[in-house]
């Protein structure tokens, strides 16, 4: 039986006049309000909610750029130079002191030490140790907070890649992105709050997949879901208008399809009917906003320079991340980019080193692009991946070849913009980096941090769920890390 036909059946009388009087007297309120309402201004699409930000905010907006996949940090920025002599002997059980493994490694009879063989050398006035594998990055340094001392408790791709979006490695969570737009709502009426890019990636890339709980709103009503923009073809499909069918026509159709919606609303009470119509209307607008969004035809050629030769081929990670700063730019609240195919688990040197090729410059680009324009003093730009790699190899070890498994225990992030002190290197890990020994920082202190920097407390920022007030940071204790707030 349908279950609002069983509702209205269960109602009582008073029950039954009650609401039909009330939602009836508003729809004629708004019937005869009308000429009122259409000669006002306009109303905020995204609006924030009622107390939000809780105190100023350093930042307005944020760029997550996640290495899907788990970059290692011994090979890009936890330079340990005293493992060379290690090369190729055990692991000491001391150091690993009974920690789990992955059954990918657990197999092995010993656990040889590899150490990176790509140089480190200082840069900036920071004298940051970045590998040579990130010569735009390096540039960059004096920007950057490093963080080296991330740690989660997930040890596969799944719930840690869950995890460092939705802070739970529980299914059903909204992402980051969706606690932010859900909060704070956007400045555009045009453009879709939260924006995701899932970009190619070199074929050489162990590829994770991807699911859509990365940037979806949970048990936050859908309308805070992220936006994937696609790479090829159209960038969101079917919101072109058929053949035959004008900007007019389209207009009628809708206007009347939003009051049919509306007639549904005040009969079910339904709030993902409003999220219906909101998407109607985004959809009808993104006509207009999304064909000048990808234009580069405006941008300089000093710009599209700067961020490489791959800006104009749509759906690299380049293309990307110039449509991130456009995105920003127009008022979008949250842009999000995963870059498959960081999983290297054998022939790390080879396939890392695609990796960097095919993301270095245009990080390094976004940064500066957002500094030449002013934005990144409140544009919070976030680097990192799921969790970190060992220290030993996993397979075979050469001199130049070797893989590296999960390693939860720490990796290594980076911010920059939006509040953050630059040219800063917080926590420490131990010789191996195999465990963190000065200031650790879990991800949902991470994930306190960004929300602190938009103006969220976070202890605050909650949503009723299955009869708990549910947080981005979940219900343990956790805190902004204010070491690396400027």
């Amino acid at each position: 039986m349908d279950p609002l036909l069983e509702f209205h059946l269960a109602q009582t009388r008073r029950q039954f006049f009650g609401q039909t009087g009330l939602r009836a007297g508003s729809i004629a309120l708004v019937s005869m309000m009308g000429s009122r309402f259409a000669n006002a201004a306009p109303t905020a699409v995204h609006q924030p909610l009622p107390g939000l930000p809780h105190f100023a905010p350093k930042a307005k907006r944020v760029i997550y750029l996640h290495m899907n996949g788990a970059p290692s940090q011994l090979d890009l920025w936890d330079y340990k130079p005293q493992l060379k002599p290690y090369y190729d002997k055990d692991l000491p059980d001391s150091v690993r002191n009974g920690q789990r493994i992955t059954g990918m490694t657990s197999g092995q009879a010993r656990f040889p030490i590899a150490p990176s063989i790509f140089k480190f050398q200082q840069h900036g006035q920071c004298g940051r140790f970045v590998s040579e594998l990130l010569p735009h990055t390096a540039k960059i340094v004096d920007e950057l907070a490093v963080i080296k001392s991330v740690h989660t408790s997930a040890i596969n791709h799944d719930p840690a890649c869950t995890f460092v979006m939705t802070g739970s490695e529980v299914p059903g969570k909204p992402s980051i992105g969706s606690w932010l737009a859900y909060g704070l709502g956007s400045e555009s009426n045009d453009l879709p709050a939260f924006v995701v890019f899932t970009p190619s990636f070199p074929a050489t890339g162990n590829a994770q997949a991807l699911f859509t709980r990365m940037w979806s709103s949970g048990f936050l009503p859908t309308k805070y879901s992220g936006v994937a923009l696609r790479g090829q073809g159209d960038p969101v499909l079917y919101v072109k208008n058929p053949p035959g069918v004008d900007a007019a026509d389209r207009r009628t159709m809708l206007d009347g399809l939003n009051k049919l919606n509306q007639i549904n609303y005040a009969r079910a009470g339904d709030p993902e009917i409003q999220t219906r119509i909101a998407q109607y209307e985004m959809a009808f607008r993104m006509q207009t906003s999304v064909p000048e969004l990808t234009d580069l035809s405006k941008e300089s050629k000093a710009t599209l320079e700067m961020y490489g030769e791959d800006v104009h081929r749509s759906g690299s990670f380049t293309h990307s991340a110039i449509m991130a700063r456009r995105l920003i730019e127009r008022g979008t609240r949250v842009v999000q980019i995963l870059h498959r195919g960081w999983d290297q688990h054998g022939g790390l040197p080879k396939n890392i080193a695609a990796q960097v090729k095919d993301t270095d410059q245009a990080c390094a680009a976004l940064v500066m692009d957002l500094k030449q324009r002013g934005l990144l003093q409140d544009t919070l730009v976030i680097w990192g991946g799921e969790f970190g790699r060992t220290v030993y190899s996993q397979g075979t070890l050469t001199k130049d070849n070797y893989g590296r498994d999960h390693h939860p225990r720490n990796f290594t992030m980076w911010m920059a913009g939006g509040g953050v002190k630059g040219g800063i290197e917080h926590g420490e890990t131990d010789d191996f980096s195999y465990n963190i020994v000065k200031d650790p920082i879990h991800i949902n202190d991470l994930n306190a941090t960004i929300l602190h920097l938009m103006g969220i407390d976070h202890r605050k920022f909650s949503f009723k769920f299955q009869g708990l007030d549910q947080r981005l940071t979940g219900v343990e204790e956790h805190h902004p890390v204010k070491a690396v707030l400027a």
